[in-house]
């Protein structure tokens, strides 16, 4: 395994992190006589493979279901000294509910303390201000550090750009959790934002919201030759320094291997990258058109500022990957959470467009006046029966 300085935390952090939301019985709390042996003996086989590797950075939530209760179990006879690990808790209004959601998760853990404590969604301006106020919950982690239960704090995010760059901006917050990968690559100022306040930066889900790339379209797997699109995706990655981990959502043993495929290339990236970089965005340009490719998010106002809340970028931004390199079922998964999501996930489908004017909040757009049908097609192609988040589920 290779590693990298963490950022101010000075922890030395493995390139691939083991991320704790794929492997847990449930995401629905349950006691632990509930858990069925062979998912508790998968997910501690799937811990002991991941410290076997050098990932020993172990990451969960308080709003992952059983996870951190099944993590229990295996945490403890772990080597204390070697094992970084993470937890995050949701922003209250009530910072105490935020202390004894806290108090829970290292109840389970069954760990004296843990190395990180992610502020777990600071996603708009109400995560935020929770989280900032004077007696907020970023105060009373800081508590939680005074205590010894807590080393460093950080914030996760799904937020927009400027959340997460006002966030990075307080000077508060040691890392960050965010999701930045081939295929979205929107948040890159916010990293190096990140990177000036020497904070570490990990990147959420590359394998999954980074493209389901578990389960590859065909045209994508032969764009990305001579990798696997996750191999290429993780080189992609990896090969900006500025990045110090991704999370592997392992649900089982295996799921390492394929990752592990990217270590020798590290050195190697600036030859692989470039032709299949290339072939990407030739394709791209020969199925949506140079000009669309090159400008389509100018001017594009955000959900807030769209009647009905739709997302007009988010939706364009499904319809290209669907059309460029068939990416169908992960703009179906997407776009169909859409409306249900939240603020993990926010805005609503186009599937009322018809019955809206855009046309005052698309002033700002050079495709104004196609963009309405783009919408409705994208509707067609993309629409079907509403998605939760797993956490919903």
């Amino acid at each position: 395994m290779q590693y990298r300085r963490f950022g101010r935390t000075e922890l030395q952090m493995p390139i691939f992190s083991c991320g704790g939301m794929r492997y847990q019985y449930k995401w629905q709390e349950l006691p632990q006589s509930d858990i069925p042996e062979a998912n508790q003996h998968n997910l501690e086989a799937t811990i002991r493979r991941s410290f076997e590797l050098g990932i020993n950075h172990i990451e969960t939530a308080r709003g992952y279901g059983t996870s951190e209760m099944q993590l229990g179990q295996i945490l403890p006879q772990l080597p204390r000294e070697k094992l970084i690990f993470q937890t995050k808790v949701s922003p209250k209004s009530d910072s105490l509910d935020f202390r004894r959601q806290f108090e829970q998760s290292l109840n389970f853990c069954q760990l004296e303390y843990v190395d990180l404590l992610g502020l777990h969604g600071i996603n708009n301006q109400e995560t935020f201000h929770n989280s900032m106020r004077p007696g907020g919950c970023l105060d009373e982690a800081k508590k939680l550090k005074a205590a010894g239960k807590v080393r460093h704090i950080g914030f996760s995010t799904h937020g927009s750009t400027e959340i997460i760059t006002q966030a990075i901006a307080t000077g508060e917050f040691d890392y960050v959790n965010l999701h930045w990968y081939y295929i979205n690559q929107w948040n890159w100022s916010a990293i190096e934002a990140a990177q000036r306040q020497d904070m570490g930066v990990f990147i959420i889900s590359p394998a999954d919201k980074g493209g389901h790339l578990y389960n590859p379209p065909a045209k994508l797997v032969e764009l990305c030759q001579p990798l696997s699109p996750m191999v290429f995706n993780d080189l992609f990655c990896l090969s900006h320094p500025q990045v110090h981990t991704l999370s592997l959502g392992a649900a089982k043993p295996s799921d390492f291997e394929e990752h592990l495929k990217v270590l020798p290339l590290l050195d190697k990236a600036d030859e692989i990258l470039p032709p299949i970089l290339e072939r990407l965005e030739q394709e791209a340009i020969a199925v949506l058109g140079k000009d669309w490719f090159s400008n389509w998010k100018v001017g594009l106002p955000s959900y807030e500022q769209t009647p009905g809340n739709v997302n007009l970028p988010v939706i364009l931004w499904l319809r290209n990957l669907a059309l460029a390199y068939d990416m169908i079922e992960y703009g179906q998964a997407r776009y169909n959470l859409l409306t249900n999501g939240g603020h993990w996930f926010p805005g609503a489908k186009a599937d009322k467009v018809s019955q809206l004017n855009l046309q005052p909040c698309l002033i700002n757009s050079p495709y104004a006046e196609k963009i309405p049908n783009l919408l409705i097609e994208t509707d067609r192609l993309l629409g079907g029966a509403p998605v939760k988040r797993l956490s919903q589920s």
